[in-house]
């Protein structure tokens, strides 16, 4: 493997991606927490329920990976 990623058009397309998965993580997280009944920061934080955090948990690493998915190819 050579030092092909160092080039300039793979490295700002790497970075360039990324921020759009990000963007996109962030995306879907929000509209997620707005259509269910409760305040997800609210319920995690304050409350402490744990069961809610494992469910949030894994709904991110799944989004992730879909994500991550998607941009990959």
């Amino acid at each position: 493997m050579g030092l092909e990623w160092l080039k300039p058009a793979a490295f700002l397309g790497s970075i360039l991606f990324a921020l759009i998965g990000v963007a996109v993580f962030w995306l879907s997280f929000v509209i997620i927490d707005k259509i269910t009944p409760y305040k997800l920061w609210e319920e995690l934080v304050e409350k402490q329920n744990m069961a809610l955090g494992l469910v949030v948990a894994a709904m991110s690493l799944g989004i992730s990976i879909i994500v991550a998915a998607a941009i990959h190819g």
